[in-house]
C-alpha cells in the first residue's frame, strides 16, 4: 500500500502518512461529546479521524461538508474546531441524532454553525446549491452494507446466554444505499462524490475514510474500488494515509478490535485464511481533475 501524505498548500507537512487516531478507545473519544442515544448508530466515524482531517485541511470559519453524515461526527468535530458544517443524511432517525449531537456541541461551547438536511446525498448538488464553490473540505465514509457488527450482549453480560446483536442495521428502507449490492453502492457513492465536488472551492479536497470488507468470507479491497469510482467521476487521488483504529504505544499497536472483528478473524484462521483484525482505515484524499489541470497550466 502506498501511504503518501496528502499534498495541500497549507498542511502538506502537517499530516503524516500514519495518523495516531486510535490512541483512545472509540467509546472514550465519544464519551461526554456525543449523546448516549446516538451510540446506537451501527457505523460511526471515529471522532479523532474527523478532527485530524478537519484541522489539517481547513481554517476556522471554513465550510466542511459530509454528504452521508450519520450521527454527525464530521459536523460535530467541525463546529468544535470553529468551522461551519453542512450535512445530508438519508435516515430521518439519524438526522434526529445529528441534531441532538449538534445541540450538545453548542451547549459544550462549540462556536461553528451547522445545518443538516434529510435527503438522498446523490442529490447533494441540488440540496446545497446555495453552497456551491464554498466548501474547503468534504469528509465522509461509505456504508459497508445493510448490516454491521453493531453492539453485542455476550454470555458474560447475560448470565451465560447466547451472544445477542443489536443496533447492527443501517436501515430497513430498501432505498438506502446500504441495501444495494456492492456495484450499486459504488455507483451511488460515485454520484455523491461527483455532486460533492461541485461544492468545493478552489483547492478544496474530498477526504474519504474506508477500510477493506469481507463479503461471504472474501476480503474485498473497498479502498481500491472507491479510488476507481472516484476516478470515473472526475476526481484524482492526491494522498493516501493510514488512520489508526488501534492505539500506538512504545512502537507497538494496541488492539482496539471489536468482539465480532476478533471472532471473524479467529473463524477465518480456523479455515486456513491468514486473516488479521482491522487496525486502520485508509484515508483517501481527492481533488477534482479540473483543479489539477488549472495548477499545471
Amino acid at each position: 500500500m502506498n501511504h503518501n501524505a496528502p499534498t495541500s498548500p497549507r498542511h502538506s507537512s502537517m499530516l503524516a502518512s500514519v495518523l495516531a487516531t486510535g490512541q483512545r478507545p472509540s467509546r472514550l473519544q465519544r464519551q461526554g461529546r456525543y449523546t448516549p442515544e446516538s451510540m446506537r448508530h451501527p457505523g460511526k466515524m471515529l471522532p479523532a479521524i474527523a478532527a485530524t482531517v478537519i484541522d489539517a485541511f481547513t481554517r476556522p470559519g471554513d465550510l466542511v461538508v459530509d454528504p452521508m453524515c450519520g450521527i454527525g461526527t464530521t459536523l460535530v468535530e467541525a463546529v468544535h474546531l470553529g468551522r461551519d458544517a453542512a450535512g445530508v443524511e438519508y435516515e430521518p432517525d439519524f438526522v434526529h441524532l445529528t441534531l441532538g449531537n449538534l445541540r450538545h456541541a453548542r451547549a459544550k461551547g462549540a462556536t461553528g454553525r451547522a445545518q443538516v438536511a434529510c435527503g438522498d446525498a446523490r442529490n447533494i448538488a441540488t440540496i446545497y446549491r446555495a453552497r456551491r464553490g464554498q466548501a474547503a473540505l468534504v469528509l465522509t465514509s461509505p456504508p459497508y452494507g445493510s448490516r454491521t457488527h453493531g453492539h453485542i450482549r455476550s454470555g458474560r453480560d447475560n448470565g451465560g446466554g447466547k451472544v445477542v446483536k443489536r443496533h447492527h442495521r443501517y436501515s430497513t428502507d430498501r432505498g438506502n444505499l446500504a441495501h444495494h449490492p456492492l456495484p450499486g453502492l459504488l455507483n451511488g457513492f460515485g454520484q455523491i462524490l461527483a455532486g460533492s465536488a461541485g461544492l468545493l472551492r478552489p483547492r478544496g479536497v474530498i477526504a474519504v475514510t474506508v477500510r477493506p470488507i469481507r463479503v461471504q468470507g472474501e476480503l474485498i479491497d473497498l479502498p481500491g474500488q472507491v479510488i476507481d469510482t472516484a476516478n470515473k467521476n472526475g476526481l484524482v487521488l492526491v494522498g493516501r494515509c493510514a488512520a489508526l483504529l488501534a492505539g500506538l504505544r512504545d512502537g507497538r499497536l494496541v488492539n482496539r478490535a471489536s468482539f465480532f472483528q476478533m471472532l471473524e478473524t479467529r473463524r477465518a484462521r480456523d479455515r486456513g485464511i491468514p486473516a488479521c483484525a482491522t487496525a486502520h482505515e485508509d484515508l483517501l484524499i481527492f481533488k477534482p481533475a479540473t483543479d489539477l489541470r488549472e495548477v499545471s497550466r
